[in-house]
């Protein structure tokens, strides 16, 4: 549970990377402490991501997975087989999703 003092403090912190204005180091270290333990401070901070990367195809696929804040934040190039290694490029899931 965060207290209202932490959560505008995360919040504030994720206004900024939605309009990617700069973030410290310590910050960011910070927010992803809390998104690592609260699901709904990882949603809130994949969303600021979402925000941050413009959408050239926002009514298809993308538009519908952005509406129901599923896939990545990040806008990241699709996995090449050959070219990529499978193990890296699925190596980002959250830590609640990876297995020990």
């Amino acid at each position: 549970m965060l207290t209202p003092a932490t959560r505008l403090r995360l919040q504030a912190i994720l206004d900024r990377i939605g309009r990617d204005e700069p973030v410290s180091l310590r910050e960011r270290i910070d927010l992803q402490k809390f998104a690592d333990r609260d699901q709904t401070v990882a949603d809130w901070l994949r969303q600021a991501h979402r925000r941050r990367t413009p959408t050239l195809g926002a009514d298809g696929i993308d538009g519908f997975l952005d509406a129901l804040n599923l896939g990545s934040g990040e806008r990241e190039a699709p996995y090449r087989p050959g070219e990529d290694d499978i193990e890296s490029w699925l190596g980002g899931a959250p830590g609640w999703l990876r297995r020990s």
